[in-house]
């Protein structure tokens, strides 16, 4: 297989295998007007597998998307046929509007207009807590 190198844009790599769809989906890279290759299963010697992504274009990536998902990820600004920057994402501190509180009872299922605010609880089981209702996510 050939996938050809970009010439400026973003390269997503080090992400967990299997996970390259989620994050295709939740940065809404279909929106996109240029080419967006996802790389599957990629033998990789610390990982095993892995998965990469190649955005052909700049593109401003929320890193808070990417930690929350993966916090192993590695993204790589493209320029010229360079990598002129590497930036290591990690398990965000805040998730703004990134997850929706599931009690019935929290503010937020009521009042439309508010901001789903979760704040990291415990780093070691990538547990959030909903900072209206105080109930916990754990991310898988």
């Amino acid at each position: 297989m050939n996938i050809d190198s970009i010439y400026n844009g973003i390269v997503l790599d080090h992400i967990t295998a299997g996970k390259s769809m989620q994050i295709y989906q939740d940065l809404s890279l279909d929106k996109l007007d240029c080419s967006v290759a996802i790389i599957k299963n990629v033998k990789s010697r610390k990982r095993g597998r892995k998965d990469i992504i190649k955005i052909d274009q700049e593109y401003s990536v929320n890193l808070d998307v990417l930690g929350y998902i993966d916090p192993e990820i590695t993204v790589s600004i493209i320029k010229d046929g360079k990598t002129i920057e590497k930036k290591k994402v990690e398990l965000p501190e805040q998730l703004v509007n990134i997850l929706k509180c599931k009690n019935p009872r929290c503010i937020t299922t009521t009042e439309q207009g508010i901001d789903h605010i979760f704040k990291l609880a415990d780093p070691a089981t990538r547990t959030y807590r909903c900072i209206y209702c105080e109930e916990d996510r754990k991310i898988k």
